[in-house]
């Protein structure tokens, strides 16, 4: 299946990145299988406090140098200064409660060797806990139009949509006030459109991505995502350096979040659960303007 310029927005996936772990560093795929709740594996595990409350990189930047990785074994993290630690799903793992913003769920612990791994390299007490997938947690409805949808451990929504035309603008942005460019790890993006134009993700409700024999998976971006600190910090060096965020108040303070700085439109996934997206897949959508 291909789409004609008729479609309105035309473009692929250029580039498609899993989070393993919630705020550790991401990983870039070639293919991702599509489920109800995003990405498979995407923000499937979250790293807690003593009192199970989720961890990230806006205290702790040093989680952007940890590096998960998923496999049929299970999860590998590396970091810098410390031995790999492999994890093995299993029914031995206890049930926690955790909380993720405003929302307390149960979760799978990943036991005393993983704790003491990460509490070492973050220097504070902490666990690592894997979502339960008996549990559905929501995305808010009022967002969604009423929709149910499922997410693990994302802020808030299944899949967060980015352009690099919109990344390639806040360099030229950044390079015009002497900063360096940046990458688009920074933004913690899942699926990255090529081919289309700058912040053209603001301006469609859904984007169709046709996936191969005649199939079609289908997400509505439902929500501008709005910027925190993170995008400030170097993943490579967990350092943090105001100018990106700086940069970005200066022309993407949304009206539609009361003036809150965005970049990249969170969706939900509306058809295309057990799909496989790749890299390079043809891209649709009609343009809407205010």
């Amino acid at each position: 299946m291909t789409f004609s310029s008729e479609s309105g927005l035309v473009g692929r996936i250029a580039r498609l990145f899993v989070h393993p772990v919630k705020s550790c560093a991401g990983t870039e795929v070639q293919e991702a299988v599509l489920t109800d709740a995003g990405l498979e594996l995407d923000r499937a595990w979250m790293v807690v406090d003593a009192q199970g409350v989720f961890l990230s990189q806006r205290t702790l930047p040093r989680m952007a140098l940890i590096r998960p990785q998923t496999g049929d074994a299970g999860l590998l993290l590396r970091a810098s200064g410390m031995p790999e630690l492999r994890l093995e799903d299993g029914p031995a793992q206890e049930q926690a409660r955790v909380t993720v913003w405003k929302d307390t769920v149960p979760a799978l612990d990943m036991g005393e060797a993983a704790a003491h791994w990460l509490s070492t390299f973050l220097g504070q007490p902490c666990r690592l806990v894997r979502f339960d997938p008996a549990h559905r947690r929501l995305s808010s409805l009022h967002w969604t139009g009423g929709l149910e949808a499922p997410n693990r451990f994302s802020d808030g929504f299944r899949v967060l949509v980015a352009c690099e035309a919109s990344l390639a603008d806040l360099n030229q942005r950044l390079r015009a006030a002497g900063h360096a460019a940046v990458g688009m790890e920074r933004f913690r993006p899942n699926v990255v459109l090529g081919g289309v134009e700058a912040f053209d993700e603001d301006r469609v409700e859904s984007i169709r991505i046709a996936t191969g024999d005649g199939q079609e998976a289908q997400l509505q971006l439902v929500k501008p995502c709005a910027r925190c600190p993170i995008p400030d910090i170097d993943p490579a060096t967990a350092e943090s350096h105001p100018s990106v965020g700086d940069t970005l108040r200066t022309f993407r303070q949304d009206k539609r979040l009361d003036g809150a700085i965005t970049f990249g439109m969170n969706a939900i996934v509306r058809q295309g659960a057990g799909q496989v997206l790749r890299v390079g897949q043809p891209v649709a959508a009609d343009l809407c303007f205010d």
